[in-house]
């Protein structure tokens, strides 16, 4: 009897751990489905023949059909034949809404960057500080065309402040050509959300070492700094790599100067630039980067690799000078420049574009600061207003031909500078 009751008690134990184990499959289905059918969903609202609905009706979504018509026109060659330019592949709000009559004053300043896909997830903290327009130019080659091409469209569709801000260009292999990811299920499933795109982006981080890009591609760096360039109309533009962070408030800083004080058409207003230990928070004030600079963990940018790369921007002058935290930016010096300086800047948008013959490692910056100089040029140096390189510059983390391109822009750099002598006759400068 009393063993009857234990196998009915035991019975219902089972009998109850039974439904509640049915119960969990079936609620995980259902989880399933509404999981399948919710990516069904943004992957409708992504390409879907409407942007959700308005008023009972389908709305159109025209960030879609711009990035259609973009892709559709093919894009255009460069001017050496071997690289496609997709121009604006896909523009952001502020770069569409700009009409004549526009208030000036909100298009003074822009930054201008370029990457591959693997070094993209930057732009994420980079806007975080800048907060301005953005012009981003990306090379691309083989699959990750695609994969560049599905990204960005994600990004201006889930990030707001990319959608308002950045405007994106695509630069590929003659060879090569976007199309649009209609069908590229493979890239969008599991996007939901602007922290999910960036995810997606950090599988392809540091993929490779700089420049060593696979199929032994050359990386056109000038040729994207140049399409970064002339994707902005602003009157200023700010031209860094995407590992590099500006301080604080520089647009709005940068502003109240040129309102005070009417630059010259021939100067541009350079930014001291840095480099700080990997684990460091980037400092966004001069006294919060001195702190860091005074105990070693932020030095000069390329100390270790090319001190004289960067010593004529004199440091020393530049830290020991009087830190004003009030908001005010100011010239503090003026300087001449001298071989083999190349300095960061902010210039007119009619500063002489970078030589696109220049690829991969070397000569590829200073080539245009060299002209600069030529053409006449003066470079101020900005009070409080810096860029800081994330991660020390050191030997052995370079990719393996880094000397041998290096040496070869050598050679190039020697005859850009005898083209000088024809291009500007009357300059009595030299490199």
């Amino acid at each position: 009897m009393h063993l009857s009751k234990k196998c009915s008690a035991f019975k219902v134990v089972l009998s109850a751990l039974l439904i509640v184990a049915l119960l969990q499959l079936i609620y995980l289905s259902f989880l399933s489905k509404f999981h399948g059918k919710q990516q069904r969903y943004r992957y409708s609202e992504l390409f879907g023949g409407s942007g959700g609905k308005k008023n009972g009706h389908p709305e159109k979504n025209s960030r879609k059909e711009r990035l259609r018509y973009s892709l559709s026109t093919g894009g255009i060659f460069d001017n050496s034949g071997q690289y496609r330019v997709y121009k604006n592949l896909i523009k952001s709000d502020f770069t569409t809404n700009q009409k004549p009559g526009s208030d000036p004053s909100s298009n003074v300043l822009a930054l201008a960057t370029h990457t591959t896909i693997n070094n993209l997830h930057h732009l994420e903290s980079l806007l975080e500080r800048w907060r301005n327009p953005l012009s981003v130019a990306i090379f691309a080659h083989g699959q990750d065309v695609k994969f560049a091409t599905a990204l960005v469209y994600a990004l201006s569709f889930f990030c707001p402040q990319i959608q308002a801000l950045v405007d994106f260009h695509l630069v590929c292999l003659s060879g090569e050509m976007a199309s649009f990811p209609e069908q590229d299920r493979e890239h969008f499933a599991g996007l939901e959300d602007c922290a999910s795109v960036f995810s997606r982006l950090e599988t392809h981080r540091d993929q490779y070492k700089n420049y060593a890009i696979s199929g032994n591609i050359s990386y056109p760096n000038n040729l994207l700094r140049n399409v970064a360039r002339g994707g902005t109309e602003s009157s200023y533009i700010l031209v860094i790599d995407i590992d590099m962070m500006p301080s604080a408030d520089l647009h709005q800083h940068f502003l109240a100067l040129i309102m005070k004080r009417e630059p010259a058409s021939d100067e541009v207003f350079v930014l001291p630039a840095f480099e700080i230990r990997h684990a460091r928070k980037m400092p966004a004030t001069k006294s919060e980067l001195v702190q860091l600079y005074q105990v070693g963990e932020v030095r000069p940018f390329y100390e270790e690799l090319c001190p004289r790369c960067q010593a004529p921007t004199n440091y020393s002058q530049w830290v020991n000078s009087h830190v004003r935290e009030t908001g005010t930016l100011e010239v503090a010096y003026t300087l001449t420049w001298v071989d083999p300086w190349e300095p960061f800047y902010i210039g007119p948008h009619t500063v002489p574009l970078y030589d696109e013959n220049f690829k991969q490692y070397g000569f590829n910056r200073i080539s245009q600061t060299c002209e600069l100089h030529v053409a006449g040029y003066r470079f101020s140096v900005l009070s409080s207003a810096f860029v800081v390189h994330r991660g020390f510059k050191i030997q052995g983390e370079f990719h393996a031909k880094k000397d041998e391109e290096n040496k070869r822009n050598r050679v190039l750099f020697r005859s850009f500078k005898e083209g000088l002598k024809t291009k500007y006759p009357s300059s009595n400068r030299r490199c």
